[in-house]
């Protein structure tokens, strides 16, 4: 007879119950580095030197340094990655975002690179088909240049007439 907690796989759940709860809490803020870097390379540095905030080398930079404490601190708060980024615009003004939302009078800037690269394809389209097929030049008093099988003729004329 079998009693009731004596079965022969609860050591074995135990086990596994154990591992899941060390490896739960090994991993507890795994998470938070990736979003800190994925948060940190959605900022620029306001320091003047152009670089994302978790790229910046700038040497004696004063705000590098404040900006990712504070970023480690707001992702340690938890919270929406679009809240903490509009605290940091908040902050440090729109030009600490690197990329401009796609709201607003911003989706210009998204879109004039593509509008600027058609335009200019097309201008140089039109401008090819029409040095293409612009008229022959005239010459003086309306006469054409001479083509083809007139032209081979003049050419030997020319030789010709020109030997010494």
């Amino acid at each position: 007879m079998r009693t009731l907690g004596a079965s022969p796989g609860k050591p074995r759940r135990w086990m596994h119950a154990t591992l899941l709860l060390l490896a739960s809490t090994f991993f507890l803020g795994a998470g938070d580095d990736a979003r800190f870097q994925a948060l940190g390379h959605k900022l620029m540095c306001v320091c003047g030197c152009s670089q994302i905030l978790l790229e910046c080398n700038h040497v004696g930079c004063s705000y590098s340094e404040r900006m990712r404490a504070e970023l480690a601190e707001t992702v340690d708060k938890g919270g929406n990655d679009d809240l903490m980024l509009q605290v940091f615009v908040q902050k440090y003004g729109p030009t600490v975002v690197a990329a401009p939302t796609t709201t607003g009078f911003n989706i210009v800037a998204w879109i004039m690179p593509f509008a600027v690269l058609l335009a200019g394809l097309g201008l140089v389209v039109w401008v090819v088909r029409t040095w293409k097929n612009r008229p022959a030049p005239a010459m003086a008093m309306g006469v054409l240049p001479a083509q083809g099988a007139d032209l081979e003729k003049f050419r030997e004329q020319a030789r010709s007439e020109t030997e010494l």
